[in-house]
């Protein structure tokens, strides 16, 4: 597999400078064709006997529509004479803006957005829920915090736990591994598990190995809070790339994700790569 077609979701009235970077970034690496998308909710108006707001409706439309040109034309600048193919989507829905992003993912191989910080986080008609999206995608998701304008793939950590979805999140990022040449598969245990975890990373590894990624297997003992810990040796560590699994169950996913699915989605110190 390789990435031949990736979307990158812009957030309305945001700075979606280093999504776009990522996106022009492995385009370029890739060859492959990149599709601008970002949605926005209308004004919802409660109607009462006698009285419409006509004007509040008309006003937030035209509000809207400058918002979505204005996400385009950042789009087109940034990745003009960088990416040789490329397309725009948006929508104004009364649907979750996750759902609309992830209806459109079915013709990509990576969907690229800016990480969930926790601003505005009840305002649903411009924040895209990344919990969400991630859920629902059926795609890996890769999150780009504020500041990072570039995808450094020296420092790659694969975060391992024994489930389905990390078993999902590497085979999904088997082609930026393949790029990198190298990464580390981690897990975090107790103590009285570091042998089994261990023999559990070096098989992961091996299976890189079989794919032209060379990769290191470490089991590590973490007292207390396995996630909190995890948390603390990937920035100790200077990872450049979190690839993991993320673990939840419904549309409340932002709150249920837990550990490390937790942690990763409000921290600003790398980017991550998450598939379910």
């Amino acid at each position: 597999m390789s990435l031949k077609s990736l979307m990158v979701h812009l957030e309305l009235n945001r700075d979606n400078q280093g999504v776009l970077a990522v996106a022009a970034q492995l385009a370029s690496r890739c060859d492959a064709r990149v599709i601008g998308v970002a949605a926005c909710q209308p004004i919802q108006v409660l109607y009462s006997e006698g009285w419409t707001a006509s004007d509040v409706i008309l006003q937030d439309r035209a509000e809207i529509t400058q918002e979505l040109q204005a996400a385009e034309a950042q789009f087109r600048t940034a990745l003009a004479g960088k990416v040789a193919d490329l397309e725009w989507r948006s929508m104004v829905t009364y649907e979750l803006l996750a759902d609309y992003i992830a209806s459109q993912a079915a013709s990509v191989d990576l969907i690229i957005t800016g990480k969930d910080m926790g601003a505005d986080m009840f305002d649903e008609s411009r924040r895209t829920n990344i919990g969400d999206l991630v859920m629902r995608a059926g795609r890996p998701v890769l999150l780009v915090p504020e500041g990072i304008t570039s995808l450094k793939l020296d420092n790659i950590y694969i975060g391992w736990k024994d489930r389905r979805e990390a078993r999902r999140a590497v085979a999904d990022a088997l082609p930026l591994l393949q790029l990198a040449g190298k990464c580390t598969v981690l897990e975090v245990c107790a103590t009285p598990q570091v042998k089994l975890a261990k023999a559990r990373v070096d098989d992961v590894a091996a299976w890189l190995a079989t794919h032209g990624v060379q990769a290191v297997g470490e089991a590590v003992a973490g007292a207390g809070n396995e996630a909190g810990y995890f948390h603390a040796e990937l920035l100790s560590r200077k990872c450049h790339l979190l690839v993991a699994g993320a673990y939840g169950h419904n549309r409340f996913s932002e709150w249920v994700f837990g550990g490390v699915t937790q942690d990763v989605l409000l921290d600003p110190e790398f980017c991550v790569l998450l598939s379910h």
